[in-house]
């Protein structure tokens, strides 16, 4: 097989052409001791670094602040620009993730942490999307007494363990401002070496991931949508490999009458997958000041349990945003078409409502 020709694609000639139920030949392709051996996924902030971020954030640094419009020109990086697009290079076509480490929250205080973060995803990405029918699109993912087991909640806004998922968007960011007494670890797997081990052992279930499921909207429905879509797990399209699995979304989707309940190999398949990304899952760690950017199409990702603090401003909490890649890998029609009609689509992600108004509140409110 002939490379890729994608001129977008800087790892194109590491890459074959994805094929249905045969191997993937992809960057993303990795194992947790691939990772261990290898830190190039890990970049420290260096003290230039940090009066840079200062620097850039500081005409914006006060109460009150819209940071809506405020866009990558807005924040000018000068050296730590360079070293964010090659890192976005990364991210996007190569190993699919990559941590920053050391942004000083203590000393900037949270709301320039917040404008910190919000300036390098704009670095990262070409936009954001709406993470819930609030329109957030700088989201505060902490406990806010909710469940996932409630079909009108999210995990995330919980204590409670999360599955191996992806999120709605091209890449998610997250930002560590508070850490929980204990638990509440993050853990990746490279959804390409899932898919490649699952071919080995049961190429039966491969051949089912790669047929679609429905998925519940959780109560968070665009105007005009069903509150309910269909996409497969494993995707082939134009040559690259693409993954998309949620377990509690595919899981209540059975809810409503027009959605059939899962078969049993169905059921079989999102379990089996499940279980190797727990055997290939690899632990960063996650301090506070760490900002963790990860491709939702060939990254799984999940959150343990957590223990958390009864003081209000020291409960566990995270900056989260989802960013649009106009130059992402290309995705199938089913992506597009859980949103709307892909000729008026420039990328697909995102949570809408039907009154959703897009806000970035740099606060937890």
């Amino acid at each position: 097989m002939s490379p890729i020709a994608n001129e977008n694609d800087p790892f194109r000639a590491e890459r074959q052409p994805a094929v249905p139920m045969m191997p993937v030949l992809d960057p993303a392709d990795w194992t947790p001791s691939d990772m261990a051996a290898d830190k190039t996924w890990r970049y420290d902030l260096t003290a230039a670094d940090i009066s840079e971020i200062r620097a850039a954030i500081s005409p914006f640094d006060r109460p009150n602040i819209d940071v809506m419009p405020l866009g990558r020109s807005d924040f000018p990086l000068p050296r730590l620009g360079a070293i964010l697009t090659a890192i976005r290079r990364d991210i996007v076509y190569g190993r699919g993730f990559c941590l920053l480490r050391g942004l000083p929250v203590d000393e900037l205080g949270k709301r320039a942490t917040a404008l910190a973060f919000w300036a390098i995803s704009q670095h990262l990405g070409d936009g954001t999307f709406s993470q819930n029918k609030h329109g957030h699109v700088l989201g505060h993912v902490t406990d806010l007494g909710e469940s996932k087991s409630n079909p009108s909640q999210r995990g995330p806004y919980s204590t409670e363990s999360i599955p191996f998922h992806v999120d709605c968007g091209d890449i998610v960011g997250l930002l560590c401002m508070e850490t929980s007494i204990s638990g509440g670890e993050s853990s990746l797997a490279s959804s390409v070496n899932v898919h490649n081990e699952m071919l080995k052992h049961r190429p039966d279930l491969v051949r089912v991931l790669a047929e679609p499921y429905y998925r519940d909207r959780r109560d968070e429905i665009p105007k005009g949508m069903e509150p309910w879509y269909s996409l497969a797990v494993f995707h082939y399209h134009q040559g690259y490999f693409s993954a998309s699995i949620e377990p509690t979304y595919i899981g209540s989707a059975h809810r409503f009458d027009e959605v059939p309940e899962m078969t049993a190999v169905q059921k079989e398949a999102i379990a089996l997958a499940q279980k190797i990304a727990d055997e290939q899952r690899f632990d960063m760690g996650f301090r506070r000041g760490d900002m963790q950017f990860v491709n939702n199409h060939v990254i799984f990702h999940t959150r343990k349990a957590f223990e958390d603090h009864e003081d209000p401003d020291r409960k566990r909490h995270l900056l989260r945003v989802w960013l649009k890649i106009l130059d992402g890998r290309p995705l199938p029609d089913a992506f597009y078409e859980r949103h709307g009609q892909r000729a008026e689509i420039d990328r697909p992600g995102g949570i809408l409502g039907p009154e959703t108004i897009l806000n970035a509140p740099l606060m937890r409110t």
